[in-house]
């Protein structure tokens, strides 16, 4: 059984085409989360493994556990008899504007363990941080169509 502990969600808008905030978002060289830094092994897609870097921390593997191009894709932490899952779907508003939707999900049969601490870290600063994002993907896409003329 793989019971739920927490979960969270958030949606954003962003003035950014789907295709152009998904090929943003699926590029780890773009994740800008300060002092994390972030490697993936490999191209994003199932399967693929990826480090997260904190300073003065052992490094946290994850894996990047399903992905429909486009459309969604899913991130698992694995920890002791639980897993961390980030869900990010887009969502076409119309050619210009997507819709970013993260669903944070702490589950297994150890999750209760990790709950106050996943809620600590993700639970206050999901909205914030989302709303970063779609600000630095529309502003991407600003530059990008600048310099396409």
């Amino acid at each position: 059984m793989n019971e739920i502990a927490w979960q969270h969600e958030h949606s954003v808008e962003t003035g950014a085409s789907p295709s152009f905030a998904w090929s943003y978002l699926t590029d780890v060289r773009n994740w800008d989360d300060p002092p994390a830094q972030f490697a993936l092994d490999g191209p994003f897609a199932a399967g693929a493994q990826g480090t997260t870097l904190m300073p003065g921390q052992q490094p946290l593997r994850w894996c990047i556990s399903d992905v429909q191009p486009g459309q969604s894709y899913t991130i698992e932490t694995q920890l002791e008899g639980a897993t961390l899952s980030f869900e990010w779907r887009f969502d076409a508003i119309s050619d210009r504007r997507t819709r970013l939707t993260q669903r944070i999900v702490l589950s297994g049969d150890n999750a209760a363990a990790y709950a106050q601490e996943v809620e600590a870290s993700f639970g206050a600063n999901l909205q914030g941080g989302m709303k970063k994002i779609a600000a630095t993907i529309a502003t991407a896409q600003a530059r990008a169509d600048s310099a396409d003329h």
